[in-house]
């Protein structure tokens, strides 16, 4: 079988790195010193920061990103093999075969119409791959994962074996089921407020809307960090402009804010 040009330089840099991470572990105190349980932690923070890239769409910086991911990837290849565990065959052989009993509507005779099929799929036969080991659909979502996060995989999980509503109205009749039930909690008997209560309310309340917002296609976590974001920039010229008029924003009234914040609305472009 022949190989295509841009696979061989492709599979010729990959090589290369193995020959580099080999070196390293091999001669530099640092690479030497590390374990899984050391790069676990540098790990997580190269995700967030790739993460920040592709908010920003910057394109050479997800190039970086990816790269440091890809070291980390080899790095834990590379114990592995010390621990005679697993090496980076093993590891690029398990997602190719994981891939291949994935996709059956493409390598095998299942018929996938759609996106959800495909992801309904993919989350049977990944209960099945699990066996005795996880008996729970939703024991693949990891304990760690942000609380956010968590409930769309959570959902995502309920969904592909068919536990969930029939339509977007549906859901959005339980957000304001679960806001009433909210503001009952949070007035509670003669005003006074029952924090317990209140607080596992407003949780129902949050998964409540990140239910709504799958149902109409929009990723809350994306949705969320660009409001946050939004407030930086509006926040942040606030801050900058009021101190080029000689104010201090610790001395300033929330009404002599708000004149800045409208400012950095209308720079942005928005009416409102």
């Amino acid at each position: 079988m022949s190989i295509k040009p841009e696979r061989s330089s492709q599979l010729e840099a990959f090589g290369r790195l193995l020959d580099i991470m080999d070196e390293l572990r091999e001669k530099c105190p640092w690479d030497r010193k590390q374990t899984l349980e050391s790069l676990r932690h540098l790990t997580i923070e190269e995700t967030f920061e790739l993460s920040d890239a592709i908010l920003d769409a910057d394109l050479q910086e997800i190039k970086k990103e990816l790269g440091d991911i890809l070291l980390h990837i080899v790095f834990y290849a590379r114990i592995g093999s010390e621990q005679q565990a697993f090496d980076i065959a093993d590891v690029i052989n398990s997602l190719n075969e994981k891939l291949i009993r994935r996709h059956p509507h493409i390598y095998g005779d299942v018929h996938a119409e759609d996106e959800e099929a495909v992801k309904q799929n993919w989350e049977k036969i990944k209960l099945l791959e699990k066996g005795q080991k996880n008996k729970s659909v939703l024991g693949g979502v990891p304990r760690s994962l942000p609380a956010l996060i968590k409930a769309m995989r959570i959902q995502e999980k309920a969904r592909g074996v068919g536990f969930d509503w029939d339509s977007a109205e549906q859901v959005w009749d339980k957000v304001e089921e679960e806001m009433g039930e909210f503001k009952t909690a949070y007035a509670g008997e003669a005003g006074e407020i029952n924090r317990e209560e209140a607080t596992a309310e407003f949780g129902d309340l949050l998964f409540s809307l990140i239910n709504y917002s799958r149902f109409i296609d929009i990723n809350p976590e994306e949705a969320l960090e660009r409001t946050n974001r939004k407030f930086i920039q509006r926040f942040q010229f606030l801050e900058r402009e009021s101190a080029k008029d000689g104010k201090r924003i610790e001395d300033m009234s929330l009404a002599e804010m708000d004149i800045y914040w409208e400012r950095a609305k209308r720079t942005e472009g928005q009416l409102e």
